[in-house]
């Protein structure tokens, strides 16, 4: 197993360093970001307002990023989302005005869809299959783990040094701090990113690194291809059903369990640091799940699995029970995610693999969208324990059925896998 996640290619071990520092970056502004708004006194309608605005221009921006990365190679987008991004930082550190800070976390929201969008097709085209599940399941442990040390360790340090130099802790200067500590991880990926081989198609020719093909110039609208929507449809489907189910429910599990259970901060912050310890572990082990059942089958069995804890998590009213299918329920079905990102790749050709990818990355934001809204309308007409009762069963309602269209639509490619395997 451990010769599985050595092998992996040279520009695949330098991405991993990559994600490590940019995905610290990333989790100290989701934490961060919306509490250095308050700390600047806006309101929470002006801070709601930023957030829409710049998840609405990420979404825009991800199919020129999967298009610009088929023509001017993946390394280019990536390395023009970091850029991206830490003039971003720069501008949130120097302005307050509303419409700056608008503007800029509009260009902090391009930039890390940028770096989102391609980060799959560049993975698949520097791995060879035998690698490619372990390969996947390596960049979302290790983004796991980040968020966890970036959650513990960001804050600790940012207000220490705050105090040392006299700013108020939970005031703006602390938080410009965390953003300079980010601006410094940025540089640092920046610099990793300088280190891959240069990907451009005219530079790379019909084959790829490590056996992996890199992607052909596309000569279609805005450098978009779909050559089978069907098979598109197959594959994104069952993710956004996941994705609106998801959105009702896993934004707000801490308000839920605060409110059902009275924990306090502390508490909570330990309980969410307990349950992406056991992603981490689930995703680590997955691969070889895959190995053994297949890429698909091991995903159903996951996604099957998970589904019971959270019947648990959202209707038991004993904590402890609560708490294991809080943490089971979110190993299994994170699971799966590196796994069918691997499959999906495979399944579509090279100059396809950005498009689909930016596709996932798109529905998965639209998806958290209306299963928030729909969220929203329960608490506001039926209440608390009604409206996420309603949430919980149509969270499980949604993950059958897209775990059932998983196993309906792809089983047949395990099947295929197995003999081709066999007949080498």
């Amino acid at each position: 197993m451990i010769s599985r996640f050595a092998g992996f290619h040279r520009d695949a071990r330098l991405f991993m360093g990559t994600t490590l520092v940019i995905g610290a970056a990333l989790s100290l502004y989701w934490i961060d970001f919306n509490l250095y708004l308050a700390s600047l006194g806006h309101s929470t309608a002006v801070i709601g307002l930023v957030a829409t605005v710049a998840s609405t221009a990420g979404a825009a921006a991800a199919f020129p990023a999967s298009a610009a990365s088929d023509r001017f190679g993946r390394r280019a987008v990536m390395a023009f989302g970091v850029l991206a991004a830490i003039l971003a930082i720069i501008g949130l550190v120097l302005f307050e005005a509303v419409g700056l800070i608008i503007a800029f976390a509009v260009l902090w929201s391009i930039g890390q869809q940028s770096i989102g969008v391609v980060q799959a097709p560049f993975l698949t085209e520097h791995s060879t299959p035998e690698h490619r599940n372990e390969l996947f399941a390596l960049q979302a442990a290790i983004q796991s783990v980040t968020s966890v040390v970036a959650a513990a360790l960001g804050g600790v340090v940012a207000t220490r040094l705050a105090v040392s130099m006299g700013f108020d802790p939970g005031g703006p200067g602390t938080y410009r701090i965390i953003l300079v500590i980010m601006a410094g991880l940025l540089i640092v990926g920046l610099g990793t990113i300088g280190l891959l081989t240069d990907d451009r198609p005219r530079r790379s020719g019909s084959g790829g690194a490590a056996g992996g093909e890199m992607p052909e110039r596309s000569r279609t609208w805005l450098g978009l291809r779909v050559a089978d929507r069907g098979l598109f449809v197959r594959l994104l489907l069952p993710g956004a059903l996941i994705a609106i189910g998801a959105g009702q429910v896993i934004p707000f599990l801490n308000l839920f369990i605060q409110a059902r259970f009275g924990l306090d901060l502390a508490e909570l912050n330990a309980l969410f640091a307990i349950t992406s310890l056991g992603t981490v572990a689930a995703l680590l082990g997955q691969p070889a799940l895959a190995r053994r059942f297949g890429q698909m089958t091991s995903v159903v069995i996951v996604q099957s699995a998970s589904i019971p804890f959270l019947a648990v998590l959202g209707f038991s009213p004993i904590l402890w029970t609560v708490i294991a299918a809080m943490v089971v329920r979110n190993s299994l079905m994170n699971a799966g995610n590196p796994i069918f990102s691997a499959f999906a790749m495979e399944q579509v050709s090279p100059v396809e693999r950005a498009t689909l990818a930016a596709a996932m990355n798109v529905l998965w934001q639209l998806g958290w969208v209306v299963g928030g809204g729909w969220y929203a309308i329960l608490q506001a007409t039926i209440g608390f324990d009604a409206g996420y009762a309603v949430n919980f069963i149509t969270v499980i309602t949604l993950y059958t059925i897209a775990t059932a269209l998983y196993w309906t639509w792809f089983r047949s490619a395990d099947r295929r896998r197995a003999q081709q395997q066999a007949g080498a």
